[in-house]
């Protein structure tokens, strides 16, 4: 996944804008007046959440209405989705499959292989 579409999501005002644009499309003054923002300010996140591939800009007479890009949001949350749904498998090597612990000395493996040691 692309950063940037992770750093566009992150910022609440970026959040707030997209929240509003899920509805209907918007002009940055539109926008900038709905979120108590500036219009350069809005006009600045817009550029993010644009380059982050988050939304499209429909220019309409002298205006620009922005909206969600709904294919490429379902793509972040896709993305997002795998991660929960994924299921680690245990490791192969020392003190309880973590082969890092070995390496490491890792105190919480090592502490647990001693305590299993201690109880036979």
């Amino acid at each position: 996944m692309d950063d940037s579409r992770l750093k566009a999501l992150c910022e609440p005002s970026r959040y707030r804008i997209l929240q509003m644009i899920q509805q209907k499309s918007y002009c940055v003054s539109a926008l900038a007046h709905a979120c108590g923002l500036s219009e350069s300010s809005v006009s600045q996140h817009l550029r993010i959440l644009r380059e982050a591939g988050l939304v499209r800009g429909e220019k309409r007479g002298f205006y620009t209405h922005y909206s969600l890009d709904r294919e490429e949001l379902g793509k972040v949350i896709d993305e997002l989705q795998r991660l929960v749904s994924f299921r680690p498998q245990p490791c192969s090597g020392p003190y309880f499959g973590c082969k890092e612990a070995e390496y490491v000395k890792c105190n919480v493996y090592l502490s647990q292989h001693k305590n299993d040691r201690e109880d036979r």
